[in-house]
């Protein structure tokens, strides 16, 4: 199963991250972004009611869309959330018990880390990709460039920063996928009843994924 869920998260190419306000608008722009094509999503533990809207979307679109969880930083959030549904458990740094629990559990293990000390680190901790985060904060492209020069057997996701004018030069650097923020998950635009713009934004991130991918 996890070859599966690996296989999807590097054919889609990005790891959008969900923080709402609320489950409505968690729905609402989990719909739009299905309505682009992109079907996965990291559900953070920072949306109220975090562990029963993985539940509920679960329900609503079953084998159509792959779920994570993110922003986890405990072994317990990462059970909950695993049994909510999540096949994959991000987090913004690196908790070796979360790493841990989610291995044990079967899942696809994405911890944080930014330093090259702290990337090997999570990497031999059992991660199956690590998050580089904030990548663009420490010179984006470029510096994971620079991280898989010594360690070309890394899987990377650079998160924090990567918009549709950075996403080719993270791929084209060796991104397995890329972690998309606000530029896609615009919770503006589903609050202002405009889920056109994240539909819009979601064909336009795979457009680029593909163009990358056929160079």
């Amino acid at each position: 199963m996890s070859a599966e869920v690996k296989a999807e998260i590097e054919r889609v190419g990005l790891v959008p991250v969900l923080r709402a306000k609320s489950a409505a608008e968690g729905h609402a722009m989990v719909e739009a972004m299905l309505a682009g094509g992109v079907t996965v999503v990291e559900v953070t533990m920072t949306v109220p009611g975090a562990v029963e809207l993985l539940r509920e979307l679960k329900q609503a679109h079953g084998g159509k869309l792959l779920l994570g969880s993110g922003t986890v930083t405990t072994a317990e959030q990462a059970a909950a959330t695993i049994e909510a549904g999540a096949e994959f458990v991000v987090s913004p740094s690196l908790h070796p018990e979360v790493i841990a629990k989610t291995k044990a559990l079967g899942k696809i293990s994405i911890p944080g880390a930014l330093t090259p000390t702290e990337v090997i680190t999570a990497w031999n901790a059992g991660a199956d990709y690590v998050k580089v985060f904030p990548c663009s904060a420490v010179g984006g492209a470029g510096y994971l460039r620079a991280l898989l020069a010594p360690f070309p057997h890394l899987q990377l996701i650079p998160t924090g920063g990567v918009t549709q004018q950075t996403a080719a030069d993270f791929l084209k650097a060796g991104a397995r996928a890329l972690g998309v923020g606000a530029d896609l998950v615009n919770a503006k635009a589903i609050a202002e009843g405009k889920p056109e713009v994240v539909t819009d934004a979601a064909r336009a991130y795979l457009e680029i994924v593909r163009q990358v991918r056929s160079a």
